[in-house]
């Protein structure tokens, strides 16, 4: 199966090229960009470093979130009209499984949300074993505290002093989203409707907090959940 996998949910552009599970290209901007900008170059660039024409292709897969809002709408509106145009599957896949490397024991891939608040997810070679979670990365902690091995990865330099505080016997890794694994993973994932598909953010967007705050709970009468 010929498959395009990106990543554009944070600051780090990832971009891969697979058949199967073989690597045949891939893609990664560390700098800050605009993705909106910089993305369909740099598919284009490495659809063509690799040979390969639109038409080629079988399954597109893509981060889904969470992670930035700009960031998946732009990658998810992409999958979503290349999907289309092209009539092809559609896969997403967890921005934090993206961040996720192969390593022994529970793997817990951080995203940060700013103020010490995390996305989090909780691997197990491989295997989500609780659900993901938008929440204060002290709790995070707490959750983890009977852990007898864990691995911080994905956006842990912000909270390298808490987890060595808290957890001492805890590993941390610095890694960057692989479009690789997204692609790796979307193999076996269950192909999604395109109309359908929206980004998983976790959290809700500044003004929906701030609009939650200034009106009563339950009281929904002039709040527009989706456009």
């Amino acid at each position: 199966m010929k498959i395009l996998a990106f990543d554009t949910s944070n600051q780090v552009l990832s971009i891969a090229i697979l058949e199967d599970d073989r690597l045949l290209g891939e893609l990664t901007l560390t700098i800050k960009k605009n993705h909106s900008i910089s993305l369909m170059p740099s598919i284009d660039f490495l659809m063509d470093q690799v040979g390969w024409v639109p038409s080629d292709l079988e399954r597109i897969a893509v981060a889904q979130g969470p992670g930035s809002y700009t960031g998946l709408r732009v990658a998810v509106a992409t999958a979503k009209t290349l999907a289309y145009t092209l009539n092809i599957d559609l896969v997403g896949i967890s921005s934090l499984y993206a961040l996720c490397p192969d390593v022994q024991g529970l793997a817990v891939p951080l995203i940060d949300a700013r103020r010490n608040t995390v996305y989090a997810g909780f691997y197990d070679n491989g295997r989500a074993v609780q659900p993901e979670v938008n929440a204060d990365f002290n709790e995070v902690l707490s959750t983890l505290s009977s852990s007898a091995t864990v691995t911080f990865v994905g956006e842990v330099t912000s909270f390298r002093d808490q987890i060595e505080i808290a957890l001492p016997q805890a590993q941390i890794l610095e890694t960057l989203p692989s479009a690789y694994r997204i692609g790796v993973a979307a193999l076996t994932a269950e192909p999604v409707p395109v109309h359908s598909f929206v980004p998983t953010y976790l959290k809700k967007v500044e003004a929906e907090e701030n609009w939650l705050k200034d009106n009563q709970e339950g009281d929904t009468s002039s709040y527009i959940k989706r456009v």
